[in-house]
């Protein structure tokens, strides 16, 4: 069984920012691969949850309704709960320090200063959790010119929309993530790394 979790901040005020990036992604992986339930709001997991099977494997999605920096209180309760251990949970995740466009897939490494990383670090006691980064730092001078002029601190910037003229870029990220779970699921993490990193 693995958890597959993508993390945002929930309700209307923060869709399609940059930081729910991890919500975006995993709403195109579900819709895409067409094996997965419905969401359903679950209070007790403080989560929408989807379920479904990959081969004989149980894959549970799960989108956290804390705010993002709570985000590993809900993940430790689904880990807990289904006994899923560390290196069988998936976070998707926006990254600041990658270029929109860009995907990494890693384990067992630091938050970097994200905080629902660093909340699921905490609450999980362990760091061996495989990520997901989707890159979303601009490419070229839009993210100096546009953005830190005006706006004093990350924290801000990544709770912004992303632009229309990224709206490309960001399709093509949540596909190549799609795949990268995809293939992952099907033939490994390493591969998955070599193929998409």
């Amino acid at each position: 069984m693995k958890l597959i979790v993508g993390l945002g901040n929930p309700g209307p005020n923060y869709s399609k920012s940059r930081h729910n990036f991890g919500f975006i992604a995993i709403d195109y992986f579900k819709d895409i691969t067409n094996i997965f339930s419905d969401w359903q709001i679950k209070s007790e997991f403080r989560s929408f949850l989807s379920e479904g099977l990959i081969g004989e494997e149980k894959i549970i999605l799960a989108k956290p309704q804390t705010m993002m920096n709570l985000s590993g209180q809900a993940v430790k309760t689904l880990a807990d709960y289904y006994k899923i251990a560390a290196e069988n949970i998936w976070v998707i995740h926006d990254d600041l320090d990658l270029p929109l466009g860009i995907l990494r897939v890693s384990q067992n490494s630091g938050s970097a200063g994200h905080k629902g990383v660093e909340s699921i670090i905490k609450n999980l006691g362990a760091k061996n959790f495989i990520r997901l980064r989707l890159g979303i730092h601009p490419i070229g001078q839009t993210f100096f010119v546009t953005f830190f002029k005006k706006l004093t601190s990350a924290n801000k910037f990544v709770l912004q929309k992303f632009l229309k003229s990224e709206e490309t870029m960001v399709q093509e990220t949540i596909k190549k993530t799609s795949l990268a779970i995809q293939t992952a699921l099907k033939e490994g993490i390493a591969q998955a790394m070599n193929q998409f990193n």
